[in-house]
């Protein structure tokens, strides 16, 4: 067991260096078995004669590392040989690098790791080589690594031994846990589309895609050359390299060269990018000397989407990117700039659509874990996981991810385990809104109007936000007692399928419905008539759906919500008799629109509708993501409106299936599919002339709906007109 080693560190404190801790083994009889378990405080590569143990990027992974750190376990048999020397490379990562500086509890933790190789000879006897302080310590070549500021790397730095390693008995071994998550992998390589010189003289390399990754480069030079890189997602208005929206993120990669042929990437830090910029390398290098390669949980791919809009064939492009580009062990707000963190307001509005597009569910299951584990004992949640920024807040509609993803994984894989394991936590979090609001039955909290930061973030980017604000104008206590509503009622739903007793907080949902409806009687933005739509708090659906429709044809077809309204607009419009409407703001091009950001070159989903403006400039410096997923989520739509692929909740995880798509002429066809435990479903249509012919090919018991005329099917491929 790994618990029985020790955790080593160096003597002494080397600074910035990457450390290598190494040890000199000797085998003399015959392998049966090999496996080398290793974890740290920090990010490490391990190698054995040189070659690399295993493929996991960024290992151990992001966890909540005050009470989980996960540790990997590597056959590694057939890298051993007579004399074997083992070293692990250990780089500060997410543990100790500038990520998490904010909490010096994790963050001043000592440079350390852990591993234990076990042997098991032919003869039957076991070895085990543990960290101890017989270990070497060592500087490598790497100089100076971190999440956000890059790498810089020394071809022509002497490694020197420091002396042997101490054993470091400060740090628990109580937290480490085997691999829960997907692991982190290196997946598409990408070669560049052109070199550009920029009207600064500045040599430029696009590659064509926005990726979360880093470059690798192949260059012949002379030693002590050296190649500077710095990363962007965008150029301005004017053609330049731009990586402004970095804020404080250095984002560089520095390689001091050798002489001769030399092949280079990073090792313990990762990139968000389109672009480029060659600050300094040899004249002659040209684009076959760099390839782009993304980096992201490998997850397995379980959804395809291909409509008659080449553009918005680009728009699920462009989400399927932002998935990878922000699945990175945890789901990330974004992969650039000085912030990456696990907000749980975005994962919960995309899980959905991520649950379509990949196997999310070892995914979504670690980082629950880590979730529960940074629940307080009132029942609150921090609005990022892990709560490196130490926030104290807890936000609706964020912390509504721990009611909304365990359902949706329960929906998309039926495993009651996903609702048994979080259950405890739903309950907590529901009794939380019970006990902090100052009105019973509802979510309510002071007027913090003239304050930045209030307790919520209300629609957050919406656009009827008045000046200089990120929060749309629905009301807070609107949108807060809403989601206590709807977070209630999703308990009550996972409390009956694992056989809980749900009496008391059917009684509270009933209440909390009745209050809702008896306190907000008006419905002043967009988003308070989606909500009370999709969460069936309105007694007059007909007018609350024609009140939306009325409010975005009045503004031209456009719609005007945030982070909270958007994933639930379409279905809002679709289930109330206005899909034409639904389909026309999908379909929309001008500004807001999805499609405004693939006619202006995205290939990644936008955090801000305007992130770049019809005349090149751009929102803001400040907070200005061009990889941020959450407004992917108009995609889960397309899966399960469009093409009309949805599980039957009685029977999760597509045990058995509604198929009840909603043709439109202007999108012309549509073709998705999905993949699940029983087989893959598939549904299309495509118009032809005045009539529209339907495909559905199902390997379950099946309820097709076509033109609101049902057809109970059993397996098999079917065609409707």
């Amino acid at each position: 067991m790994i618990t029985e080693a020790n955790w080593i560190s160096a003597q002494e404190d080397i600074g910035d260096i990457c450390t290598v801790f190494s040890k000199n083994i000797k085998i003399t009889k015959q392998i049966k078995t090999a496996q080398i378990s290793i974890s740290a405080t920090g990010v490490y590569e391990a190698e054995i004669n040189g070659a690399r143990v295993g493929d996991f990027i960024l290992a151990p992974g992001l966890t909540s590392y005050k009470s989980r750190l996960q540790y990997q376990i590597y056959d590694v048999k057939n890298m051993l040989k007579n004399d074997n020397a083992l070293s692990i490379c250990l780089g500060k990562g997410w543990y100790r690098g500038r990520i998490s500086e904010n909490d010096k509890m994790i963050n001043k933790t000592d440079g350390a790791v852990i591993a234990e190789l076990v042997i098991e000879y032919d003869d039957g006897t076991i070895e085990s080589v543990m960290t101890d302080s017989s270990w070497i310590v060592g500087t490598s070549r790497i100089l100076f690594s971190d999440i956000y500021d890059g790498e810089i790397y020394d071809a022509l730095a002497e490694t020197k031994e420091l002396g042997n390693a101490v054993i470091n008995s400060s740090i628990s071994k109580q937290t480490l846990i085997p691999q829960e998550g997907e692991t982190v992998k290196e997946h598409e390589r990408i070669k560049p589309i052109k070199m550009l010189t920029t009207p600064k003289g500045e040599r430029v390399i696009d590659f064509g895609q926005n990726i979360t990754g880093y470059v690798s480069f192949n260059i012949s030079a002379k030693a002590g050359d050296k190649i500077i890189l710095s990363h962007g997602e965008v150029l301005d208005s004017d053609g330049d390299f731009y990586n402004a929206n970095y804020r404080s993120a250095k984002a560089k990669l520095e390689y001091i060269c050798c002489d001769g042929c030399q092949t280079y990437k990073p090792h313990f830090t990762f990139y968000g990018f389109r672009y480029i910029r060659l600050d300094e390398c040899p004249d002659d290098v040209d684009l076959d000397n760099f390839t782009a390669v993304a980096v992201y949980s490998d997850m397995k791919r379980t959804g395809y989407i291909e409509t008659g809009s080449a553009k918005v064939n680009r728009l699920y492009e462009n989400t399927l990117w932002s998935q990878r580009d922000n699945f990175v062990d945890i789901p990330t707000d974004c992969p650039q700039r000085d912030e990456r963190m696990g907000w749980l307001g975005d994962a919960q509005v995309f899980a959905k659509t991520a649950s379509y597009n990949y196997y999310t569910k070892k995914f979504f299951a670690k980082w629950l874990c880590d979730l529960r584990a940074e629940q307080r004992e009132d029942g609150s949640i921090p609005d990022t996981v892990p709560n490196f920024w130490l926030l104290s807040r807890s936000s609706t509609s964020w912390g509504d991810a721990i009611t909304i993803i365990p359902w949706q994984m329960y929906l998309t894989y039926g495993d009651k385990k996903d609702l048994e394991d979080n259950f405890d936590a739903m309950k907590r979090w529901v009794d939380y809104m019970t006990n902090d609001s100052l009105d019973k039955y509802l979510w309510t909290c002071p007027d913090d109007s003239d304050k930045k930061w209030r307790k919520h973030y209300g629609d957050w980017l919406a656009l009827d936000a008045p000046a200089g604000s990120y929060r749309g104008a629905a009301s807070d206590n609107f949108i807060a007692s809403a989601f206590y509503a709807y977070s209630t009622e999703i308990l009550i739903k996972a409390g009956n399928v694992i056989g809980e007793d749900m009496a008391e907080y059917e009684e509270l949902h009933k209440n909390i419905v009745y209050e809702f409806k008896k306190t907000f009687t008006e419905y002043k933005t967009q988003t308070e008539c989606v909500l009370a739509l999709y969460f069936n708090l309105t007694d007059n659906k007909s007018e609350t759906a024609r009140q939306l429709n009325d409010m975005i044809v009045s503004n031209g077809n456009k719609l005007q919500t945030g982070f909270v309204g958007t994933p639930y607009l379409l279905y809002a419009l679709s289930e109330n008799g206005y899909a034409a409407t639904a389909y026309s703001l999908l379909l929309q091009e001008e500004y807001p629109s999805w499609l405004y950001e693939v006619n202006h070159g995205a290939t990644t989903i936008w955090e801000h509708w305007d992130g770049i403006r019809d005349d090149g400039t751009f929102w803001s410096t400040d907070m200005n993501s061009y990889n941020h997923y959450a407004y992917g989520s108009v995609v889960d739509w397309l899966y399960s409106t469009a093409a009309g692929i949805n599980p039957v909740e009685e029977n999760a995880g597509y045990k058995e299936a509604v198929i009840a798509p909603v043709p439109d002429r202007r999108l012309g066809s549509i073709r998705a599919s999905v993949s699940t435990a029983y087989g893959e479903i598939k549904s299309a249509w495509q118009y032809e002339g005045d009539k529209v012919r339907y495909e559905i090919t199902t390997p379950v018991n099946t309820v097709i709906i076509i033109n609101g005329e049902k057809h109970k099917v059993e397996r098999g491929r079917y065609f409707f007109e």
